[in-house]
């Protein structure tokens, strides 16, 4: 079996999961200096299965395609420390302020740009935005069939990929024809970690726009090793219409923000006896949170 095409979506995120007190702005706008960015978790779900498909099937190669500031290059070198092959970073001005259908219409004329593409895996939303929007988007604007919350990739053979997906209700395995797009559930097996070998090799991998604004004597490296160059697009490189990218092709508008802060009224200390257990349990039944 000849090895598979695979292209993992990404996205850098602000990590939301440890929000303080500076993380909103006045206007109610996420305050993304304030966050560290980190590779959107579900995307790491999406690239491990990725890279057990290139376990099973030699030959395989795994891009990283990703679309962000010049920044977001740091989750392509995270993903060729992990054993993707290379990645594609998309970046412009042209495509500040993308809502997820606008996103979507980039990330798919940048995989038309590609050319053959086996197999696109993607996490099924990004925790800043929560939409789960993005990766059936691309499926539609591409003309393939996709299959969402996807928890384990369990064969891919003979044209045709087996795949347990979680529902709210159960587990089902269902099988479909390559290509295929698919998107992965959090609950999907945690990506491996960096491997020393690959950390080493992809540590000076850089965009152009990165080695423009480096200070460091590495820059022989780029010529005699190419895979140390990440690929960076605008908009200019990818086939595309104007009025589709950025805020001119975004219809999503916000019209409010409520900033929610959750505050505790009371607290009951508890010790481990069962009596106080006991009356724990009463007091929960008697207002109805369990029963």
């Amino acid at each position: 079996m000849k090895g598979f095409k695979i292209v993992v979506l990404a996205k850098q995120v602000p990590d939301t999961r440890n929000v303080g007190k500076d993380a909103m702005k006045a206007d109610g706008t996420v305050n993304r200096a304030a966050l560290p960015a980190i590779f959107n978790p579900e995307d790491l779900n999406a690239l491990e299965q990725a890279l057990r498909i290139k376990d099973m099937v030699p030959g395989t190669i795994i891009t990283v395609l990703t679309m962000g500031p010049g920044r977001a290059a740091e989750i392509i070198r995270e993903g060729l420390f992990r054993g993707a092959d290379d990645g594609i970073l998309l970046t412009d001005r042209a495509f500040a302020g993308s809502d997820t259908l606008a996103t979507s219409y980039a990330l798919a004329q940048a995989i038309k740009k590609m050319g053959k593409v086996d197999l696109i895996i993607a996490g099924r939303q990004a925790i800043d935005g929560d939409t789960a929007q993005v990766g059936p988007q691309v499926a539609e604007k591409l003309n393939l069939p996709q299959v969402t919350y996807v928890e384990e990739i369990r064969q891919v053979d003979n044209g045709k990929v087996v795949m347990k997906r979680r529902l709210e209700r159960g587990v089902e395995v269902v099988s479909c024809s390559l290509p295929l797009v698919i998107t992965v559930n959090g609950t999907a097996p945690d990506c491996r970690s960096r491997n020393a070998k690959l950390l080493m090799k992809y540590k000076h991998a850089k965009t152009v726009s990165e080695l423009q604004n480096t200070n460091e004597d590495y820059l022989h490296l780029y010529n005699d090793r190419p895979f140390l160059n990440i690929t960076e697009w605008s908009v200019n490189d990818i086939e595309s219409d104007a009025a589709q990218l950025g805020l001119s092709g975004s219809p999503t508008k916000v019209k409010k923000i409520d900033n929610v802060v959750l505050q505790a009224k009371e607290a009951k200390v508890l010790t481990a006896g069962d009596e106080d257990l006991e009356e724990l349990m009463k007091e929960l039944i008697a207002n109805h949170t369990i029963g």
